[in-house]
C-alpha cells in the first residue's frame, strides 16, 4: 500500500498536521496552564494586601494583638479562601477556613523571606487537587508585635479547566486528523488523476500509435509540464521512427537497383550455353561497377549508424589544409578528366590545422565529386580556400545547371537527389544514392563548423564548409 505515491502524500500530509497540531495543543495547555497559576497567585497577593491593611487598622484600636487577628480574619470573608493569622513563632492566633473546609497552613518558618510573598502548593487529603498557599511577614508597627500571615485557595477550579482542555485536545486532535487524512486522500486522488491518465496513455502507446500524445489538462502546471515534455518525447521519437522508416525504405530501394543490375547480368550471360570472352568479361565488368556501387553505398549507410549512435569519433592530428585540399583536387581530377570537366584551384594559402584528416578529406572529396557530376562538359569546377575572422572557409564552386529552388532545403537529407533519373545514370560515378552531402555535413559540424548551400542558379551551384579556426596571436 505504502508504493501509492496517494497514500505517501497522505501520510505525509497528516503526519506533518499531527507534529502542528500537537506542538500547537502543547503549547496552548502551557500558557493557559501559567495564566491560571497568575491569576490564583495574584488573588492570593491581594487577600494578602487586604489582611495587611485590616491588621493595621485593627492594631491602631486598643485591642489585645489576638484580638486584632480574630477581628482581621473575622471581618474579611472570602467563600474560597481559607485565611489564617500567625505570630513570630508560628502559633496560630486566628483562622477561617474556607466554605469547603481547607485550611491555610503554614510552611517551616524557614522558607518565609523577610519581605515579600512565598507562594507554594500544599497536597490536600481530601482530594488530588492540593492548595496553593500564599505566607506573608507582616510587621506592623516598629515597637509592635510581627505577624505571619497566610492565605489559601484550592486548586480544584485550575485543575478542572486543565482537564477539560485536556479531554478537547483528546478529541479535537484524532478528529482534526481523521478529517485531514480524508480530505488529503481526496486531494491527493484529484492531484494525482492527470497521472493515473497519462499513464494508462502511455501504456496503450507503440511504433503504430506514436502520432497520439498524452493529454494536457493544465500546461502551466507541474504535471502539465512533464505531459508537455513527454509529449515532446514522443514527437521526437515520432520523427525518428519515420526516418528510421524512411531510411530502411530509401536503403533497400538503392540497394535493389545494383543487386537486380548484378542478377541480371548474370542471368543473362548464363542463359546460353557458348558465349565469347568479350561477353563474359562485359558481364564481370557490369558486376563488378555494381558491386562498387554496393560497396559505397553500404558503408555510408554503416558510417551514418555509427554517427547516430556515437561510436565515430574523431582522430586529430596536425596537418596543413591547403595540402589536403590539393591532393583532393588531384585525385578528383582522374573523374573530372573523363567527363571533360576543368578543376580550377585558385588561392590556397599555407594553412595548418588541427582536424580528423580522413575525414575532412572525405568532405572535400564528396563535395568535389558532387560538384563534378552536376556540371556539364567543358564546364568549371573552382576550389577554394580563404580565412574569414575565426573560421576557415572552403568553397567549391561549379558551372552546372543548379538546383531547382524547391529541392534546395532537402539537399542535405539523406538519400535525397534533386535529379532521381539522371543520378541513376550517372550511378557508376560514386554512390548515387543521396548520401554524400548528409556525410559531409556531418563531418563539418563533428569539428564544430558548418556545411551550407551558399548559392545556386542557372549559373551553378557554391558548397561552403566553415571549420573553426585558432585565435591569431
Amino acid at each position: 500500500m505504502l508504493d501509492s505515491v496517494r497514500t505517501r502524500l497522505t501520510l505525509w500530509y497528516v503526519s506533518v498536521l499531527a507534529l502542528v497540531l500537537v506542538a500547537f495543543s502543547l503549547g496552548v495547555y502551557f500558557l493557559l496552564t501559567r495564566s491560571l497559576y497568575e491569576r490564583l497567585d495574584g488573588g492570593l497577593r491581594a487577600t494578602l494586601d487586604a489582611m495587611v491593611v485590616s491588621l493595621e487598622r485593627e492594631i491602631a484600636e486598643p485591642e489585645s494583638p489576638k484580638q486584632a487577628a480574630v477581628s482581621t480574619v473575622e471581618e474579611l470573608f472570602y467563600p474560597h479562601q481559607a485565611l489564617a493569622v500567625f505570630d513570630a513563632e508560628g502559633r496560630l492566633m486566628a483562622e477561617r477556613t474556607s466554605q469547603d473546609g481547607y485550611r491555610a497552613q503554614l510552611p517551616a518558618l524557614a522558607l518565609i523571606p523577610g519581605q515579600g510573598v512565598y507562594l507554594y502548593t500544599a497536597p490536600e487529603v481530601k482530594d488530588d487537587a492540593g492548595i496553593r498557599i500564599g505566607v506573608r511577614r507582616v510587621k506592623v508597627a516598629t515597637s509592635g508585635p510581627a505577624y505571619v500571615i497566610a492565605v489559601g485557595q484550592s486548586l480544584e477550579t485550575v485543575t478542572e479547566e486543565l482537564e477539560l482542555l485536556r479531554h478537547v485536545f483528546a478529541v479535537a486532535v484524532p478528529a482534526v486528523l481523521v478529517l485531514a487524512g480524508l480530505g488529503g486522500w481526496f486531494l491527493a486522488r484529484k492531484s494525482l488523476r492527470p497521472v493515473v491518465t497519462m499513464s494508462d496513455r502511455a501504456r496503450q502507446l507503440g511504433a503504430e500509435n506514436l502520432d497520439e500524445r498524452l493529454p494536457v489538462s493544465n500546461p502551466r502546471d507541474e504535471l502539465g509540464r512533464l505531459a508537455g515534455a513527454f509529449n515532446e518525447l514522443l514527437a521526437r521519437l515520432e520523427a525518428s521512427f519515420a526516418q528510421q522508416r524512411q531510411f530502411m525504405a530509401d536503403a533497400s530501394h538503392e540497394l535493389r537497383t545494383p543487386l537486380g543490375v548484378i542478377q541480371t547480368a548474370a542471368g543473362v550471360t548464363l542463359e546460353r550455353e557458348r558465349r565469347g570472352e568479350g561477353d563474359y568479361r562485359e558481364a564481370l565488368k557490369l558486376i563488378s561497377e555494381q558491386a562498387r556501387r554496393l560497396t559505397r553505398v553500404v558503408e555510408d549507410m554503416f558510417m551514418l549508424a555509427r554517427v547516430d549512435a556515437g561510436r565515430h569519433p574523431l582522430h586529430r592530428s596536425h596537418f596543413y589544409l591547403d595540402e589536403l585540399l590539393g591532393e583532393t583536387a588531384r585525385a578528383a581530377a582522374v573523374l573530372a578528366a573523363r567527363k571533360g570537366v576543368e578543376i580550377d584551384m585558385t588561392g590556397l594559402p599555407e594553412t595548418l590545422y588541427e582536424g580528423d584528416e580522413d575525414l575532412l578529406r572525405r568532405m572535400v572529396l564528396n563535395l568535389l565529386d558532387n560538384a563534378i557530376k552536376h556540371t556539364p562538359a567543358g564546364g568549371q569546377v573552382r576550389l577554394g580556400l580563404r580565412r574569414e575572422e575565426s573560421k576557415y572557409l572552403i568553397t567549391v564552386t561549379d558551372t552546372g545547371g543548379g538546383i531547382p529552388p524547391e529541392a534546395q532545403p532537402n539537399i542535405f537529407e539523406r538519400f535525397y537527389r534533386a535529379d532521381k533519373a539522371r543520378a541513376r545514370a550517372q550511378a557508376g560515378n560514386g554512390s548515387g544514392a543521396g548520401l554524400g552531402l548528409a556525410i559531409s555535413r556531418w563531418i563539418a559540424e563533428a569539428h564544430e563548423g558548418a556545411l551550407e548551400l551558399e548559392r545556386s542558379d542557372e549559373t551553378g551551384s557554391t558548397f561552403v564548409a566553415s571549420l573553426p579556426a585558432p585565435n591569431k596571436t
